[in-house]
């Protein structure tokens, strides 16, 4: 009796809430004017306020032309203000916590998170869940056990703001009804190596009734190859009543088919943009391609078009001027005191009314050793029309130049950790090189123009990626290793692997 009252719950709940979404979705380029304006006046005193002139900034142009595009090396000694413990430097008060990230030229980086953005965060997550229940008309799983791979959740203190991974952070906010239904235990999310955490996460879950599981691509497969090797059974067979995994931090579709094997029959899949620097946008429809931006979050973006972005000056397009089926790099302004912050993400609009968005890569992952330009959504695309005409199974990849060959004619170097190896390797290949022709016109000059020559494949032996993830310590979490470099240093790894 209890359950069902709980699955009814949860059933009004997300229509009711589904119901009060269509007005953002309606309102998005008001909303999100309005929210700029509400952001630079809330924090008009603050240090970065008063050097920008804040109060004296009226409009989004106003803001544009006092705010330069910054990136975490332009905002750093604010933030090492903050760290010491001053406050109102870019936000009001002191942060609630710093999301610790690795990545920059100069180590960690600490990505301030306020008491009026953690909410957002967790608000964003709800309404994911509450779409597909309400599109669904079925909240079954809430009856079940959930798991979300994800970071320790111990916390250290810098003067009093608490520190850790987002997945960590997230952890304490999750929402008392959910709680009882979660797993990994506390103790087992404590472990910090990420082989050792799995193992015991596969352990504490391999008998239960799991419903939902949440994480991204890469370790969701480990996981999943862990249980199946341990029990040597399909995951749906493991657990009959999975009916929704939550992914988010990369492209799914790469990922789709090695996860399908795995999984042994369909099982629905909702896909999310989180960051630390805030939570963007989710499938609200689980049903079709692409996120719904998330106008009324407490993010105010700003687009660059990717061909300028970095350039002196550059356009910086809001809501209203984008174009859809361009790339742009993603730039935020947030409640949190990011201001016309580069995340580093490409998204690529495929719908207006309301507005939907693909992550179409990074905007320092790429290659362009020879002037191309080459971006992740090209490659991925590319790879998914192979593999429907040549079937084969991907477990992860990687693209590099090849400036130097030691014979012959300089090529993009494609390593690729198969699965499941194509019947024909050469006609593979052949194919992959035709598509990635048809969607890069400068790739496809510098075939036609003896540049380079067409691009070659080198498989690699099981497991290769993760032994790249552990030899720079970033096995596990929210590490993710980039699909395109403009350099070796990868693929140099990568080389040593080969099958």
């Amino acid at each position: 009796m209890l359950n069902f009252i709980k699955k009814n719950i949860a059933l009004i709940w997300a229509k009711k809430h589904v119901k009060e979404t269509e007005n953002f979705k309606q309102n998005a380029v008001e909303d999100q004017d309005k929210l700029l304006l509400s952001l630079v006046k809330t924090a008009e005193k603050t240090l970065f306020g008063r050097e920008h002139q804040f109060e004296n900034i009226k409009n989004v142009q106003d803001y544009q032309n006092q705010v330069k595009i910054a990136d975490y090396e332009d905002l750093k000694s604010y933030i090492e203000k903050i760290k010491k413990g001053q406050r109102n430097i870019l936000w009001t008060e002191t942060p609630e916590y710093f999301a610790k990230t690795s990545g920059t030229t100069s180590g960690s980086k600490y990505i301030p998170i306020s008491k009026e953005g953690m909410p957002f965060q967790i608000a964003a997550a709800q309404s994911a869940i509450f779409h597909y229940i309400a599109q669904k008309n079925n909240a079954n799983f809430v009856n079940g056990k959930m798991i979300f791979l994800q970071g320790s959740p111990e916390l250290e203190e810098i003067f009093g703001i608490k520190t850790g991974r987002l997945s960590g952070i997230v952890a304490h906010h999750i929402p008392k009804y959910l709680q009882k239904n979660r797993l990994p235990s506390l103790e087992t999310n404590l472990i910090e190596d990420w082989e050792t955490k799995v193992d015991a996460i596969v352990k504490e879950t391999e008998k239960q009734d799991m419903t939902i599981i949440s994480g991204i691509p890469p370790w969701l497969i480990m996981y999943f190859e862990k249980l199946i090797e341990r029990n040597g059974k399909k995951i749906t067979d493991l657990f009959p009543n999975l009916q929704l995994i939550i992914t988010g931090g990369v492209n799914y579709e790469p990922y789709r088919e090695k996860m399908q094997e795995l999984l042994g029959k369909q099982v629905d899949t909702i896909q999310t943009f989180p960051a630390s620097e805030g939570f963007f946008a989710f499938q609200d429809d689980y049903e079709k391609e692409g996120l719904l931006l998330l106008t009324n979050h407490g993010i105010f973006y700003e687009f660059i078009p990717l061909e300028q972005y970095g350039k002196p000056n550059a356009e910086r397009l809001t809501l209203k001027d984008i174009e859809l089926h361009k790339d742009y790099a993603l730039i935020l302004t947030t409640n949190s005191g990011l201001w016309s912050y580069s995340i580093g993400d490409v998204v690529r609009f495929i719908s207006k009314k309301p507005y939907r968005i693909l992550v179409s890569g990074r905007t320092k992952h790429f290659t362009s050793a020879f002037g191309e330009h080459v971006i992740a959504f090209e490659v991925e695309e590319a790879l998914k029309a192979t593999v429907e005409s040549f079937p084969a199974q991907i477990t992860e990849f990687h693209l590099a130049p090849q400036v130097n060959p030691a014979e012959g004619l300089p090529y993009h170097e494609w390593f690729i950790e198969f699965e499941k190896v194509p019947q024909n390797l050469q006609d593979f290949r052949k194919k992959l090189d035709e598509e990635m022709r048809k969607r890069n016109t400068y790739y496809d000059d510098l075939i036609s123009g003896n540049i380079l020559q067409p691009l070659i494949i080198s498989q690699l032996k099981k497991n290769a990626f993760q032994d790249y993830a552990k030899s720079e310590g970033k096995l596990g979490g929210q590490n993710k290793i980039p699909r395109l470099a403009n350099d070796r240093k990868i693929g140099d790894f990568l080389e040593r692997l080969k099958s």
